[in-house]
């Protein structure tokens, strides 16, 4: 049988066609735009995202035996507001993850409600990027627009919506709305009433390689699909993306090189960090897990290659970079401001260090470093709960960079293990299909039999040692910055 994967990216959809052993048939993307209103803000509109997973799908399907699709599932861009009237339609773009609006919600969430109130209840606290305090920006702001939602969605869950006519979300994602009691996997009565917000107006809550429904018989005709092909809630990015390489069960890490930047840790029980730095949200494998996700990781790298030194021939630019451990310049990779472990909507992109004989490689070193470093600060979190990291997977974009899967590995001195199949969360929902139409018994059989490790990159002791002095000064640079981003709102 076949299973279709759909990556519900920022900057693109990714349509993936998946074989019963796992073997990829085919994988075709489609772009849509993204708007920036305001200085901070980021939207898109849902109705691009369901146009171009349509036109995806035909392109996908064309070719193939269409009879024997048998499940379709997601992954999808975490924690975007799309909400909807009661005719089901659009009410006002989506605001998404990277939206920076929110910091007048977030102050009330976190300091008038309380820190410690929200991690009772949703094992989490309120960051810029989530969707609780979107909420409230629109109930605040828009309030026409407010007194018209009769539903509330993320990304992927109205592709969902728009392919079964079912309301439908999956654990994981519904996980980083702040609405969400993680450790019982239910909604939070408490959270509604803070948000002013009904449950019937959420979605109905499934784990992520549950079936939702099958797709409707006009899409199937549409598509020249069965009527009966299934399809399952999906999950988040980040927890499609673990699926899709593997990291499911307990203790297993995965870093994720994309638009922005994770280190994912699943885990079989429930834990939270007593600082809420890392998010601690329940996993697509039906245990749970917890997350460092900051705003801006490869795209830090596509920003300065594309905007200042206005080039995209990428590996040209590295091959120049020989010095590892001794570059003097710094940079801090918050150009969208910050999430884990900082959660500093005001922080901002920072070189420095730079000297009269500073070179174009070294800040391109930098921006490679930057990301590295940020990315260890989440790791030194999970760390003090008493967790023990010897390797992790990786996956995205910029893992496809060997000078930069070298430095993340002795930058964090770890092991990492690279995969036959860097799709992530394309191929984790193609999986999860698999699983809700019973080709395989659960997650973990899927993620052993499917995933490839196909080598490893080992970190290197002297360079370690050099990275880790580094660090030390890195960590230092951000808190003396602070006040300063403070005043640049």
């Amino acid at each position: 049988m076949l299973y279709i994967g759909i990556d519900l990216g920022t900057s693109a959809v990714k349509l993936l066609l998946m074989e019963g052993d796992g073997t990829i048939q085919k994988i075709v993307s489609r772009e849509y735009p993204i708007y920036f209103p305001h200085p901070s803000w980021s939207e898109q509109k849902p109705e691009d995202w369901f146009a171009g997973t349509m036109d995806g799908l035909k392109e996908l399907l064309d070719g193939c035996e269409k009879d024997q699709v048998a499940g379709i599932s997601f992954g999808g861009q975490m924690h975007g507001l799309v909400i909807l009237d009661e005719d089901d339609q659009v009410i006002r773009p989506a605001l998404l993850w990277n939206d920076g609006r929110t910091w007048e919600e977030c102050d009330y969430l976190n300091n008038v409600i309380g820190k410690e109130t929200l991690s009772e209840y949703t094992a989490n606290i309120a960051f810029t990027g989530f969707t609780a305090p979107k909420l409230l920006w629109v109930k605040n702001k828009e309030p026409e627009h407010f007194a018209r939602i009769t539903k509330i969605m993320l990304p992927k869950d109205y592709i969902a919506y728009r392919l079964t006519g079912v309301h439908c979300t999956d654990v994981s994602d519904a996980s980083g709305m702040l609405l969400f009691d993680v450790k019982n996997r239910c909604w939070s009565k408490e959270m509604c009433e803070i948000c002013g917000v009904r449950e019937e107006q959420l979605a109905k809550v499934y784990e992520s390689y549950e079936s939702v429904g099958t797709v409707l018989p006009e899409i199937a005709d549409e598509l020249g699909i069965p009527h009966t092909v299934r399809v399952a809630a999906g999950a988040g990015d980040n927890a499609a993306a673990a699926v899709g390489t593997g990291t499911v069960g307990d203790g297993m890490c995965n870093i994720s090189l994309g638009t922005s930047g994770t280190i994912f840790i699943s885990s079989e029980k429930f834990g939270v960090d007593k600082h809420n730095a890392l998010h601690a949200f329940a996993h697509a494998d039906g245990h749970y897990h917890l997350m460092g996700c900051m705003l801006s990781a490869a795209s830090c790298n596509k920003w300065w290659m594309d905007e200042i030194l206005k080039t995209n021939d990428y590996a040209v630019e590295q091959l120049t970079i020989e010095n590892l451990g001794d570059n003097h310049v710094y940079f801090l990779p918050y150009l969208m401001g910050e999430r884990s472990p900082h959660n500093d909507p005001n922080a901002r992109g920072t070189f420095i260090g730079m000297t009269m004989d500073t070179s174009r490689a070294d800040m391109t070193q930098a921006v490679l470093e930057g990301v590295a470093f940020a990315l260890r600060d989440s790791l030194e979190v999970a760390k003090s709960l008493g967790i023990q990291i010897e390797r992790t997977k990786i996956c995205g974009g910029g893992a496809k960079s060997l000078l930069w899967r070298k430095i993340i590995a002795n930058v964090m001195n770890l092991k990492v293990d690279l995969i036959e199949s860097e799709e992530g969360p394309a191929l984790g929902g193609a999986m999860l299909a698999a699983v809700a139409c019973g080709e395989y018994e659960n997650v973990e059989e899927a993620a052993h039999k499917i995933v490839k490790i196909t080598g490893t990159v080992e970190p290197e002791p002297e360079l370690v040692e050099k990275y880790e002095a580094r660090y030390q000064v890195f960590r230092q640079i951000y808190p003396a910055c602070k006040p300063l981003f403070a005043l640049m709102k």
